[in-house]
């Protein structure tokens, strides 16, 4: 059984599991796509940038389609909604710029995604439809001393979909981003106010793809915030997140159910 199976979390560097030529020239495609991220409209405030995309995976070839976006006023937008996983914004629809073609384009996003998905498990009913890819770039970024810059939600949380797959793309110049990982009973907590033992894991990404995955029923997951290091010049840590959820479920809230069925669950 996988770790990610068994205890709802792995940590990985996707170096060691994908290769092939011309991969950090792609890398760097990617990175300077991070250079032109928007604003996030609902929160410029916490110096957060980011696009988002939709896309399916076909079970038993893998192969992924970008889904069509919502076009407003000749720009491109996605819809993004959480339900109630995400106390910030709860039940409410987010509608985030759409990642560029060229982004879209590029053979090592396309091999992330399809590596992520290898690694999910699925009961057998949910495997004979497509799965809901959900690919979020996602940038802190802190120009001056004082700037901190902030995730969502801005503590131990679970995301509503059953998968969730986070790749650093690029740190630099920074202080704080700690990653942790605990249990579901303290979803909506800081790591700092729960037992020291219910933390499960504590890590930094410093290196380009330096990856982790969570399986959302397990467990509880917290990206720090981030303030500005040293150097001169802005900091910023960039990271491409990526979350799987089966066509066929309708309510979020219905994942938890998935919760101590992994014995019974297939990899597709």
């Amino acid at each position: 059984m996988s770790q990610l199976k068994e205890a709802g979390f792995e940590y990985y560097h996707i170096k060691e599991r994908i290769q092939y030529a011309g991969m950090e020239k792609d890398l760097v495609q990617l990175q300077e796509a991070f250079d032109y991220l928007p604003s996030d409209e609902y929160a410029p405030h916490l110096h957060r940038f980011r696009r988002y995309a939709r896309a399916l995976v076909m079970p038993g070839t893998h192969d992924v389609k970008w889904l069509p976006e919502t076009r407003i006023d000749g720009q491109a937008y996605y819809e993004y909604f959480q339900g109630s996983f995400n106390p910030e914004y709860m039940g409410e629809y987010r509608r985030f710029p759409s990642l560029d073609k060229r982004s879209m384009n590029n053979k090592l996003l396309e091999e992330i995604i399809k590596f992520d998905f290898k690694e999910t498990f699925w009961m057998r009913e949910d495997a004979l439809m497509p799965f809901h890819a959900g690919v979020h770039f996602v940038k802190l970024q802190v120009e001056k001393e004082g700037d901190v810059a902030v995730s969502s939600p801005n503590t131990l949380h679970q995301d509503g979909e059953p998968f969730t797959f986070a790749h650093l793309i690029r740190r630099k110049n920074i202080s704080g981003a700690v990653n942790a990982i605990s249990i579901p009973k303290h979803r909506g907590k800081m790591p700092e106010d729960i037992p020291e033992e219910d933390i499960t894991s504590s890590f930094y990404l410093t290196e380009p793809l330096e990856s982790y995955s969570v399986y959302d029923p397990l467990v509880t997951h917290f990206v720090g915030d981030v303030k500005k290091g040293p150097e001169a010049g802005p900091g910023e840590r960039s990271a491409i997140l990526i979350d799987f959820q089966p066509t066929v479920i309708a309510d979020p809230d219905q994942i938890r159910s998935m919760r101590g069925q992994t014995e019974s669950m297939i990899y597709v």
